[in-house]
């Protein structure tokens, strides 16, 4: 399994709370800049939950998540299939190994600000986020799996060759049980980070119909609800594409493994 770092529980009322005093904050802070008559600098949260509200009925607005959302998840889905394979290539075949290890220390060094810029020379800028997401996403997925392989007790696979076990239920007995744990955890990290990722690569490609063409045309036009009220909404679709995937994977895991879940993670 995972190792758990050691921190203390938080309840949920705790977390409200602690969300609570920040926007308490936020609400402050709103108020003195706007005091002193740069209010166009920083929205209050009132602000933006009203220039949402008003974006909310607009086919635009979803249209523009769609967009979004259909071209990062396909990357971070790409990401997905290929960190798989290449990281099961890398630990059957040394070789493929060595040949991928500089290149995937590159893409993790590189600033995703270069990567956009030289990947504009590549693709169109609508599907920019696509390939910036796969980028992204693809070492994390990648050295996960490859560590999970790598952790795989050698004792059960031993075991699997004495008795001859097929490989598919060995796969299905000994690898996947190793390894899901540490999927789980890439795709969470991933998820987050192929997002964040994607809308840079909108706003700088200036991807038209995208989320990332919004935020820039709010900062261009000092729209400062709008941009607070479109990165609100980049987080909270986050999180939402962030929890089904994983109910997904875990439900995928409880199938795969006969029933048992292979993670306890929660």
């Amino acid at each position: 399994m995972v190792p758990k770092p050691a921190t203390a529980r938080v309840s949920r009322l705790q977390a409200a709370a602690a969300i609570l005093f920040w926007v308490a904050v936020w609400q402050l802070a709103a108020f003195f800049v706007g005091r002193m008559g740069l209010g166009f600098l920083l929205a209050g949260p009132l602000e933006t939950l009203q220039v949402l509200a008003g974006m909310l009925p607009q086919g635009a607005f979803w249209g523009r998540i769609g967009f979004s959302a259909a071209r990062i998840l396909g990357g971070f889905a790409l990401a997905l299939v290929f960190g798989c394979l290449l990281a099961a290539l890398s630990a059957a075949l040394p070789p493929v190994y060595i040949l991928l290890r500089p290149l995937m220390q590159f893409i993790k060094a590189t600033p995703v600000a270069s990567i956009i810029i030289l990947a504009l020379l590549w693709v169109s800028s609508a599907n920019l986020s696509v390939l910036i997401s796969f980028l992204m996403v693809l070492p994390v997925i990648y050295a996960a799996v490859l560590e999970g392989i790598r952790r795989t007790d050698p004792q059960l696979l031993e075991m699997a060759r004495v008795f001859r076990l097929p490989f598919g239920r060995t796969l299905r007995a000994i690898w996947l049980p190793g390894v899901w744990p540490y999927l789980l955890q890439s795709c969470e990290t991933g998820l987050g980070l192929c997002w964040k990722s994607g809308v840079a690569a909108e706003v700088i490609g200036l991807a038209g119909g995208s989320i990332g063409e919004a935020l820039y045309q709010a900062k261009i036009f000092l729209q400062t609800g709008e941009l607070f009220a479109w990165t609100l909404v980049i987080i909270l679709v986050s999180a939402v594409f962030e929890k089904l995937a994983l109910a997904a994977l875990r439900l995928a895991g409880r199938r795969l493994g006969g029933g048992a879940p292979l993670c306890t993670r929660n």
